[in-house]
């Protein structure tokens, strides 16, 4: 596991334009699993903390409308010059946090390489 979480860090931090920072948190426990940041003063598992209760709520909300069958693929919060994206995994077990740069980002190649790990971590956590 600790190969297929170091793989997956270097991929996003030199694949992905902007990248600031990404952590991988159990939504239940709050357990972070893998964290990585190019900025020192941008804590990953602490963004990753607080997030985690947007996640709950969205689930909660899904709970409580009856929305059957639907499933939260993922939250964006766009902030004055970065971009936090929550990709919540098919099994609602997992989430991937990451922060990006948003003057360098490219929205469509984050979310297709954030997808591929999304299937992946599911599987391999």
């Amino acid at each position: 596991m600790s190969d297929f979480l170091n793989q997956f860090g270097e991929d996003l931090e030199k694949n992905i334009p902007g990248f600031i920072a990404v952590s991988i948190a159990e939504i239940q426990t709050g357990m972070s699993y893998f964290s990585l940041s190019v900025v020192p003063e941008f804590d990953p598992e602490l963004a990753s903390a607080f997030n985690l209760e947007v996640v709950k709520a969205k689930l909660n909300a899904i709970s409580a409308l009856g929305l059957k069958n639907q499933v939260v693929s993922d939250i964006m919060i766009t902030l004055t010059s970065q971009i936090h994206i929550i990709d919540v995994s098919e099994n609602n077990m997992y989430m991937i946090y990451l922060a990006v740069d948003s003057t360098k980002a490219n929205l469509g190649m984050t979310k297709a390489i954030l997808n591929k790990y999304k299937k992946e971590i599911a599987s391999k956590l």
